[in-house]
């Protein structure tokens, strides 16, 4: 019993550092286009990446995490549609509310209720895309129970533009 209450306790700490992390960085964006149009920023070099597509999966990452415990904490609330706002793209931001209205369910998660976990996994790239699996986990014990997305993601703007099954 204790051991349960203390790994619940953990989560709960886990998914608050993530909501304050994700609350952060939606803060920390909205200063970003103020910064990028000094005169100095233009003349910057942009940094250099080795592998563009491991960016873009943490991004996945990211966006799961935060989306998850906001979706968790506050039933879909402000939280969560400003994570939709900056981490998907508006196309798919708009597919997801016509399947939303479709399957009376979540497009992110494709579900109507929030799962216990998730995993991404990185798979291809091409023609300026790549793409990452998302192992999404519903049950907890001996026999847990998964779903699996296959998440798209620009490599050009970071952004998630299509979630499948």
């Amino acid at each position: 019993m204790l051991r349960l209450r203390n790994a619940q306790a953990s989560r709960n700490r886990r998914r608050t550092g993530r909501t304050l992390l994700a609350s952060a960085l939606l803060t920390a964006v909205a200063a970003v286009p103020a910064v990028a149009a000094t005169p100095q920023a233009a003349h910057a070099p942009a940094p250099v990446r080795n592998e563009t597509s491991t960016s873009a999966h943490q991004q996945v990452a990211h966006f799961y995490g935060a989306y998850i415990d906001a979706v968790s904490a506050e039933g879909g609330g402000k939280l969560a549609t400003a994570l939709r706002t900056f981490y998907l793209t508006p196309g798919l931001r708009s597919q997801l509310k016509t399947w939303e209205q479709r399957n009376h369910a979540d497009g992110v998660l494709r579900a109507q209720n929030t799962p216990i976990a998730f995993r991404v996994t990185p798979d291809d790239s091409a023609a300026g895309h790549t793409w990452s699996t998302v192992r999404l986990t519903w049950s907890g014990g001996k026999h847990p129970t998964y779903s699996y997305l296959t998440v798209r993601s620009d490599l050009r703007t970071g952004k998630i533009s299509g979630i499948g099954e």
